[in-house]
C-alpha cells in the first residue's frame, strides 16, 4: 500500500484549462484546496504558439520558452499570482476565444539565499512537494555546485540561459541510475560522460561550464523536482511495443505526466493532463519541443495508481526503448490513514 506525506496534492500542484477574453481576467483555480502558483507552464491548445513558464522569482513579465532556445522574454502576460489562481492582461496567454492550458505549482512563500554551494543561489523551495526555483549567474568553471534547497536529492532538473539563445539542459537520474542529459528543444540525449556531471546531491547539483549551464556573469534559471512517494515520481520504463503497454506505477492518480523516449533524440517529449479533453484512452496530448496545436491520440490511460501506454510507437512504447517519465498527483493511491483513492 502505498502512504504519503501530500493527502491534498492540490497545495501544491493544479492543472487548469480556460479560454482568453482579450482583456483582463483572474483564473481561479478548480481545486478544493487553495494553492498559490509560483511557477505557471501555459500553452495555448486551440493555436500554434510557443509554452511559456513564468515564475515567481524572475517576475511576472519574463517567461522562459521551452520549445525554443530564445533567452528570457519581456512580455506583459500576468498582473498577479493570486492565492488561488492568477489574473491576466491582453498578451500572449489571453488571447480572445483561444483555448489555454497551465500547469502550476508552489514553490515557497519567499525566496532565500543559498550558499551551500560555488555558486550562490536564489532559491524557492517547497520540501514536502519536493519543487524548487533556482536562479543564478554563471562563473565558466567545471564543476561548480548550486545549491537547489530541496533537502532531498532531485532525479529531474531543467536548466535555461535567461540571457542568450542557448539550448535548454534537462538532467535526470531516472535512467540507468546515471545522470542524463538532454539538450536542443529538450531532445538529444549524451551520457554522463559527455556532459562531465555529478549526480545531484540532497544539498546541489552539479554544472558544467558550458555556455548553455555556466557562462561567465550570465543568468540562469532552473527548475528542480524531487520524488515524494504518493505525490510525484520521476521514472523510467521500457516499451513493449504492443498496444498492451507496460503498467507504469505510480502511487497515486496522475494530474500530469511528462515522458520522453532516452535513446532517439528526433522524437518529441509528450504532456497529458487530467483536464484537457479525452480521458481514458483519448488523452489529448502537447509536446513540450514543439509549439503544435494540442492533439489526440489513444497514447495512455491514466489510473488510479499510475499509467499505461496504449500504442506501439516511438513517443510513447517502441520495444526495447527506454522512456523517462514525470508525474505528479491528482489524488494518492492510499492517503496517510490508509484510505484507498477510487479510478476515475
Amino acid at each position: 500500500m502505498a502512504y504519503t506525506t501530500v493527502d491534498d496534492p492540490e497545495k501544491y500542484f493544479q492543472c487548469k484549462l480556460y479560454t482568453g477574453n482579450g482583456s483582463t481576467q483572474s483564473i481561479t483555480f478548480d481545486g478544493t484546496s487553495d494553492m498559490r502558483p509560483d511557477m505557471n507552464w501555459t500553452k495555448v491548445r486551440s493555436e500554434t504558439g510557443s509554452h511559456r513558464l513564468t515564475d515567481i522569482i524572475r517576475g511576472l513579465d519574463n517567461p522562459v520558452f521551452p520549445n525554443g532556445n530564445d533567452a528570457e522574454g519581456d512580455e506583459d502576460n500576468y498582473t498577479s499570482f493570486d492565492s488561488d489562481g492568477f489574473s491576466l492582461k491582453n498578451n500572449s496567454v489571453n488571447e480572445n476565444t483561444r483555448t489555454y492550458v497551465s500547469w502550476c505549482w508552489n514553490a515557497a512563500a519567499s525566496n532565500a539565499a543559498n550558499s551551500d554551494g560555488n555558486i550562490a543561489s536564489v532559491v524557492r523551495a517547497n520540501t514536502t512537494s519536493g519543487f524548487s526555483i533556482v536562479t543564478y549567474t554563471g562563473n565558466a568553471t567545471s564543476g561548480q555546485g548550486v545549491g537547489h534547497g530541496l533537502g532531498i536529492a532531485p532525479k529531474f532538473i531543467s536548466i535555461k540561459n535567461r540571457d542568450q539563445n542557448d539550448t535548454w539542459i534537462a538532467f535526470t537520474t531516472a535512467v540507468d541510475l546515471s545522470l542524463d542529459y538532454f539538450t536542443n528543444g529538450w531532445q538529444d540525449r549524451n551520457t554522463k560522460g559527455d556532459s562531465g556531471l555529478d549526480v545531484p546531491t540532497t544539498s546541489i547539483f552539479d554544472i558544467h561550464s558550458d555556455a548553455h549551464q555556466n557562462a561567465t556573469g550570465e543568468k540562469y534559471v532552473a527548475y528542480c523536482w524531487a520524488e515524494v512517494q504518493g505525490f510525484s515520481k520521476i521514472g523510467n520504463y521500457a516499451g513493449n511495443g504492443n498496444a498492451d503497454g507496460p503498467f507504469v506505477y505510480t502511487g497515486f492518480k496522475p494530474a500530469f505526466v511528462l515522458i520522453k523516449n532516452s535513446g532517439r533524440s528526433s522524437t518529441s517529449w509528450t504532456l497529458y493532463d487530467n483536464k484537457r479533453p479525452g480521458y481514458n484512452s483519448d488523452n489529448a496530448y502537447l509536446l513540450p519541443d514543439a509549439n503544435d496545436v494540442e492533439a489526440s491520440d489513444k497514447d495512455i490511460d491514466l489510473l488510479s495508481n499510475g499509467f499505461k501506454p496504449l500504442l506501439s510507437n516511438n513517443a510513447v512504447n517502441t520495444s526495447g526503448d527506454t522512456y523517462i517519465y514525470m508525474a505528479f498527483a491528482e489524488a494518492p493511491f492510499v492517503n496517510s490513514k490508509g484510505i484507498p483513492n477510487n479510478a476515475r
